[in-house]
């Protein structure tokens, strides 16, 4: 498996910017992204992260997630301009991991400048050298706009699928209900 490190994006019509992958220094923003995200995605209030718990997840013993930052190239004021924050998945069909892209965000004002696609090609290019089956997501189903980009670049909605969550109390008596075996 390739390393990535920075790699730098330039079009004439963009300002410079690389993406690396996060590092322990990068937490305090990085959650900050998280929190702009959240306010973009209409749930202000949803964040219950910490940067103790978003370091532990990135840079714990058990690393249970990856981040990979885009950058204003040199860096200046603030520098980071968005994130794509994912992890491992494994498919019983294929057999094979594959890459499960938690959040992209790109900050409102360097939108329609590549970097969305830049994290997106980046993500492509790790499930590729990991040999994974495949790199999916989820999009809120108001936000045509990143519909329509994730349609452009080849990526198919799975309409026939219905994704459940247990959270919370439900997720607790869940997991406290006695099971028959018959």
């Amino acid at each position: 498996m390739k390393k990535r490190t920075k790699k730098h994006l330039r079009d004439g019509l963009m300002p410079d910017f690389a993406l690396r992958p996060a590092a322990l220094h990068d937490v305090t923003a990085l959650l900050g992204l998280v929190h702009d995200l959240a306010i973009y995605e209409r749930a202000p209030n949803a964040v219950e992260m910490t940067a103790p718990m978003l370091q532990h997840a990135l840079f714990g013993e058990r690393k249970l997630a990856q981040a990979v930052l885009a950058e204003r190239v040199p860096a200046e004021g603030e520098a980071i301009l968005g994130f794509a924050l994912y992890f491992t998945s494994f498919s019983t069909w294929t057999g094979k991991a594959g890459l499960y892209l938690e959040d992209l965000f790109v900050k409102p004002a360097a939108r329609g400048q590549g970097i969305g696609k830049a994290l997106l090609r980046y993500l492509a290019a790790e499930a590729v050298d990991r040999n994974c089956a495949r790199l999916e997501w989820q999009v809120l189903d108001w936000n045509q706009p990143a519909i329509d980009f994730y349609k452009s670049l080849g990526a198919e909605p799975l309409d026939d699928w219905t994704r459940y969550r247990v959270n919370g109390a439900a997720l607790n008596a869940l997991a406290s209900q006695e099971t028959n075996h018959g």
